[in-house]
């Protein structure tokens, strides 16, 4: 009996299931990993998640921000046709690279996003490179660009899909080497899907389909973590996989569990190449860690003061008013946190002049995080507006008057 209950902890171990590590203990079988939660930016869990690393087609994530930017300044629309031309059509022929069936050489930008992001097609993303920039050069340029202003420094784009450049022949990007091959490290890969999933939230609407139709055929979803795959988690709607020679195998995850949204990243699951199921198995083990480590918590609630939160008046009825939140502040920290995380009201000035009308803003309330994890956050810290509850009535006559006489007295003599 207590050989056979071995057996079985083992087994469930292997899955994932329950039974986390410490924090100190718990590690991936990657060589790089990050789990970020989605609002907060916060990250949860690191493993060398700096260092640039091939990310192959994992690069489609940044391809399809910008195709989404491009829909919503109105340059293209979803029903726009895109003509397929020879470059991306030519590589369909290879049957080692991942790819849809194009002999119609014209497609609707929803039919080639759907393929981009559900089955990873190379031909269809670069085809929508050239429908928005002319190339897929120019469209590299803008990536390059995107990442530089989302502060991303030391990544490496060569082109659209992720492919390296010894898949692509002749169209590589100018100046750049056969062996070349896009990199990002594991932090930026969680930059990219994090401010896709904020910023373009409706691409969650494709990521979460297990199929799709194209040019009449059926193909099915590369993420096996989906509602129909083989290693089906609830709550999982996203976002890619990516896997080449010099990449290993990818696999970039969004989930929604526990009133908590992440983002994971896998990069070079170890033997991923051999057993490519392997970086479901880690991203799973994960998401477990995370949602066994970590819960949301609600620091101050939308019209409440926090820690008696008040502003000086000068000539108030009142010598104060409290300030409220302006929202809920929300942090992430350790369940049964021995180091909870707290917050700071700054008022934007050190007294106020009454008669203030309610709602009038008086300051801000700051996240205060010292529990925290490689670099702590990808983004800012979390701060909200403070606010008046209700009017802020000037002082009765005479005192108003004294007051203000007062005041003069001290400024102007």
């Amino acid at each position: 009996m207590r050989k056979i209950l071995l057996v079985f902890v083992s087994f469930c171990l292997s899955l994932g299931w329950g039974m986390v590590a410490a924090a100190e203990d718990f590690t991936v079988a990657a060589k790089h990993a990050v789990a970020v939660e989605v609002s907060t930016g916060k990250i949860l869990y690191e493993k060398d998640s700096q260092t640039p690393a091939s990310i192959a087609s994992v690069s489609k994530l940044l391809s399809v921000y910008l195709v989404y930017e491009s829909l919503s300044k109105g340059e293209i629309q979803l029903e726009t046709m895109v003509d397929i031309s020879d470059y991306p059509y030519s590589l369909t022929a290879n049957t080692a690279l991942s790819n849809v069936i194009l002999d119609d050489r014209s497609y609707s930008v929803r039919d080639l996003l759907n393929a981009s992001l559900i089955t990873s097609s190379n031909s269809a993303i670069i085809a929508l490179a050239e429908k928005i920039a002319g190339s897929e050069a120019a469209f590299v340029d803008r990536m390059r660009a995107k990442l530089l202003e989302w502060g991303i420094q030391d990544a490496q784009v060569y082109n659209v899909s992720g492919l390296d450049n010894s898949d692509l022949g002749e169209y590589i990007y100018p100046g750049s080497k056969p062996e070349d091959a896009n990199m990002l490290s594991a932090l930026d890969v969680a930059i990219v899907a994090r401010r896709l999933i904020l910023d373009f939230p409706q691409v969650l609407e494709i990521t979460s389909l297990n199929t799709y139709d194209f040019g009449g055929y059926t193909y099915y979803s590369t993420n096996q973590m989906l509602s129909e795959g083989t290693h089906a988690r609830g709550g999982v709607d996203g976002l890619k996989t990516g896997t080449s020679e010099s990449a290993g195998s990818n696999f970039v995850a969004t989930t929604n569990q526990a009133n908590m949204r992440i983002i994971t990243v896998v990069l070079n699951a170890d033997d991923g190449l051999t057993y490519p199921e392997n970086r479901f198995v880690v991203t799973n083990s994960l998401m477990n860690y995370v949602y066994e480590t970590y819960e949301p918590v609600t620091l101050v609630s939308k019209g409440q003061a926090f820690n008696n939160s008040s502003i000086k008046l000068f000539n108030g009825a009142e010598k104060t008013s409290p300030a409220v939140a302006n929202a809920d502040l929300i942090a992430i920290q350790k369940i049964q946190s021995e180091n909870p995380i707290s917050a700071k009201f700054t008022p934007s000035q050190a007294e106020f002049d009454a008669p203030l009308a309610a709602g009038t803003l008086v300051g801000k309330l700051d996240l205060v995080d010292n529990d925290l994890v490689g670099v702590g956050y990808i983004d800012d810290l979390a701060s909200i507006d403070m606010v008046l509850p209700a009017e802020a009535k000037v002082a009765p006559w005479p005192v108003s008057w004294w007051n203000q006489f007062v005041r003069y007295v001290n400024e102007k003599l």
